[in-house]
């Protein structure tokens, strides 16, 4: 009776009940008297219900009979929602923003629409009055970060990459991004997919028995201990933020929520995924000082070019090529030393990712010190890098990576080298006859020949 009345109940669409929609700002301000004169005189939606009946009133974004505690995790979610049914365009770019991920995936204090522009003073973002006005942002940003400089409260919440008028500096690193996501997936899905079909014939043909053989029962050594461990904490490092930033990336799939569950929630997954970066830029300075000490204390001779480094050679480029005549059976497959030119890229592919995937993600944990001196439009490119890197370091590993190492016919399902270190005689002299070779020219490949490795 309070909202209807108790003798005059007129149906709600009537233009003299008090619940029809542009009578029950009025009708709710009876209660709320305070917050009906703040929206009436000091939101563009209550100026535009009072200079000509339009706009949404109350009951648009808190409901008629559904009314919930605003301060709730549901209800600050569903508002993001409600603020979308009229403007689509700020919902879609805030759904994919940090702010928008984060609170769909279930960070309560995460950013919602009327954080930033307040539930009943919202006004256009060019009104020296609004809280979005960039007079203004440093105190509405400050409500939830702390220390924050003026080129902090520049970020853009609702930046659209795709758009080069948005911010063109952003659109250029998306469009890179994206090319290079691409390019990348183009390549190696043609290569790999010629790879396969080839061995597939090589198996059935019989063409590495020889490979495949022990017979004379002897084991070359092909990495250290040190190397094995080292991957071992790659592998774990890489899961782990596979698994706690994907779910991120894609946040309104169904699977997204789920997975953030089994890892415990959203604090769960973020404070994971930060222990996983750590231990990413460890194994990378641990493997930077290893070279280092290795190149200029112990004075190793040929880490940076010849047979034993990883840099990408003039034989490298002839091997690719001659791997693809060997693909469509225009000629013998190269014949291997010790790198291959697909082991390179995948080895400087984890220092691209790392220093890329790992410098975005030091923007988006301490944007307040980047922004001390950057703009804030860097956390947009940031957010943009991060997310497709990641994306891009996923899928290359999972569908590329692991077909260069365990899925072809070759070695599938799964090639134990780099977990025991050893493989067969027979298979290092088919794979890479010019290492073995070089090591019995120069009276070295005995120092290599090793116990086969146990069952641990």
């Amino acid at each position: 009776s309070d909202c209807h009345g108790d003798h005059r109940i007129m149906t709600a669409d009537s233009s003299r009940a008090p619940t029809e929609h542009y009578n029950s700002p009025e009708m709710c301000g009876t209660c709320h008297q305070i917050l009906f004169e703040e929206w009436k005189e000091q939101s563009a939606h209550g100026l535009a219900w009072q200079e000509e009946k339009e706009g949404p009133v109350c009951v648009d974004c808190h409901s008629s009979h559904q009314v919930r505690d605003p301060s709730t995790y549901d209800a600050r979610h569903a508002g993001a929602q409600n603020c979308g049914g009229c403007h689509e365009e700020y919902l879609n770019t805030f759904q994919f923003s940090f702010h928008g991920q984060a609170l769909h995936l279930g960070l309560s204090e995460g950013a919602t629409c009327a954080d930033c522009h307040t539930p009943h003073k919202n006004l256009a973002a060019d009104n020296p009055a609004s809280s979005v006005h960039p007079d203004n942002r440093m105190e509405t940003c400050g409500n939830c970060h702390e220390g924050i400089t003026a080129s902090f409260a520049s970020f853009d919440p609702h930046s659209d990459p795709t758009d080069p008028d948005d911010n063109f500096a952003v659109y250029v690193i998306w469009f890179f991004m994206t090319s290079l996501l691409i390019g990348v997936f183009a390549f190696f899905g043609i290569h790999d997919l010629l790879w396969l079909q080839r061995s597939l014939v090589g198996t059935l043909r019989g063409e590495f028995k020889e490979e495949r053989q022990n017979a004379s029962g002897q084991w070359v050594r092909r990495f250290r201990r040190s190397n094995m461990r080292m991957h071992v904490v790659i592998i774990t490092t890489f899961l782990v933020l596979a698994l706690t930033g994907l779910p991120l990336k894609f946040s309104t799939a169904p699977w997204a929520q789920f997975l953030v569950n089994v890892l415990g929630g959203i604090e769960s997954t973020r404070f994971l995924h930060r222990v996983a970066a750590i231990g990413t830029f460890g194994y990378l300075i641990a493997h930077v000082l290893e070279v280092m000490y290795r190149s200029f204390v112990k004075g190793e001779k040929g880490m940076f070019w010849g047979p034993n480094s990883m840099t990408p050679q003039p034989k490298d480029v002839a091997d690719f090529f001659g791997n693809l005549r060997y693909f469509l059976y225009l000629g013998e497959r190269p014949q291997g030393d010790r790198w291959t030119y697909f082991e390179k890229f995948d080895y400087l592919a984890v220092f691209w990712g790392v220093f890329m995937i790992g410098l975005s993600g030091l923007f988006l944990w301490m944007p307040g010190f980047f922004t001390q001196f950057l703009p804030g439009w860097t956390l947009n490119a940031a957010h943009v890098i991060h997310s497709d890197e990641a994306l891009l370091a996923t899928g290359f590993i999972f569908f590329f990576h692991f077909f260069h190492t365990h899925l072809r016919p070759e070695s599938f399902p799964m090639d134990l080298v780099v977990f025991t270190g050893k493989m067969t005689l027979e298979r290092f002299k088919a794979e890479r006859p010019l290492e073995y070779q070089r090591l019995v020219d120069n009276g070295e490949l005995e120092d290599y020949l090793v116990d086969p490795p146990n069952k641990r």
